[in-house]
């Protein structure tokens, strides 16, 4: 087995993390619990499985090969054995491109698509959402630096690796709108398509920090024990807290069901021992909600 550790900095002090990547992986298991698994749909309890897709090429540690490259591992897939052991049915772990993961549940081809989904009021129109962790964003800088981010006024004058089109995008370009009105520089936003670009760039002092998805930097900096985390917000703003959620088709019945295991799962302390495994204990949720507010319409 091989295990990578190392100190993973987040917002809670003192938090660490180390990573299991072989297919031996030991998970959070539990028991069925016969009055949620009665809710399931009749037509899924009789085929006995959860079908459940994910993102092919999503970052660890949300869903990605163990070192044996065939076994499908991570936050994501903890999350999928953990409701469908509850809703007593076996898990049929699938992957496809992003955008061909809502077509798969659009069409009853699969039942869940559970992938760092972020829950917004375009996607609510045609799926139902069970919530189960929060999104957030996070700055990752190197070790050497003396630095932290609260706010815009942090970022003034630095230079900042970040994914075009995204939230996180979104984030650094308003702050350096209200950092310029206040007179003061804005940041130099660095784009960054490949997480290998961004990992070098950090490494070499070509950007002070990288702003991306709060899982991939806690786990890269406990991998590497190279960098830190400097800042960790909402990836739906200021104004929004942004959840992440396991994403069904609008209306057939599953949403409710799915909810009620990981409120059970919260309850019981399984939930959060799935969060530890991969260092996310700053993004529990308190309790899953079905179709909370979500990230607005853009424009």
């Amino acid at each position: 087995m091989i295990t990578l550790t190392g100190c993973a900095e987040s917002t809670e002090p003192g938090t660490s993390a180390a990573f299991n990547l072989s297919p031996q992986q030991d998970r959070v298991r539990a028991v069925t619990v016969d009055a949620i698994a009665a809710e399931v749909p009749e037509a899924i309890r009789k085929r006995g499985t959860l079908i459940v897709t994910g993102d092919a090429n999503s970052a660890p540690p949300l869903r990605f090969y163990a070192d044996d490259d065939k076994t499908m591992i991570g936050i994501e897939t903890d999350i999928a054995y953990l409701v469908a052991d509850i809703l007593g049915l076996r898990v049929d772990l699938r992957s496809a491109d992003w955008a061909q993961n809502f077509v798969k549940v659009d069409s009853g081809e699969v039942d869940a698509f559970i992938s760092n989904v972020t829950v917004t009021e375009e996607r609510k129109e045609k799926f139902d959402f069970a919530t189960y962790r929060l999104d957030n964003v996070t700055f990752e800088a190197r070790r050497s630096l003396d630095w932290t981010v609260k706010g815009a006024r942090d970022i003034a004058g630095r230079t900042i690796g970040v994914g075009s089109g995204t939230n996180q995008e979104a984030l650094l370009v308003r702050w350096n709108e209200e950092n310029v009105a206040a007179g003061l520089p804005p940041a130099d936003l660095k784009y960054f398509q490949q997480t290998t670009g961004y990992y070098l760039a950090l490494a070499s002092g070509r950007i002070d920090a990288y702003v991306g998805p709060n899982p991939t930097a806690v786990f890269h900096s406990g991998a590497t024990g190279q960098t830190k985390l400097i800042g960790t917000f909402s990836g739906a703003g200021e104004a929004l807290q942004g959840e992440i959620a396991v994403l069904t088709k609008k209306d057939n019945g599953l949403v409710a069901p799915i909810a009620d295991a990981i409120n059970h799962a919260i309850a019981s302390g399984t939930y959060r021992k799935v969060l530890q495994r991969w260092g996310l204990e700053n993004e529990a949720v308190r309790q899953s909600e079905v179709n909370p507010r979500g990230l607005p319409r853009q424009g």
